[in-house]
């Protein structure tokens, strides 16, 4: 079997797993409405905790990189100077 047939296979038994789920539950239906709507909003926060996580660490990297480069910005333009000054020296 394909993989994309296997993913929608999976998602189609999720789908009616759920259906099935909400349907014989034994709460009402305003019951289960708020628990959908809250399981959403649980797993929408979870999301948005780990994207704020992902954004605070490339964001460190990013300056820490960022760092780097200056300092070897820094290095090389020391370096060429210290050459020039040293040409300079012997051509005197």
């Amino acid at each position: 079997m394909k993989t994309g047939n296997t993913i929608i296979s999976v998602l189609g038994g999720v789908i009616v797993g759920t259906a099935l789920g909400i349907l014989f539950a034994p709460d009402k239906g305003t019951a289960t409405r708020k628990k959908i709507a809250k399981k959403g909003n649980d797993v929408k926060e979870e999301a948005m905790g780990s994207i704020t996580d992902l954004l605070g660490n490339l964001s460190e990297k990013c300056n820490s990189i960022v760092e780097k480069g200056e300092v070897l910005v820094q290095n090389g333009i020391e370096s060429i100077q210290n050459e020039i000054d040293s040409a300079k020296k012997q051509m005197n």
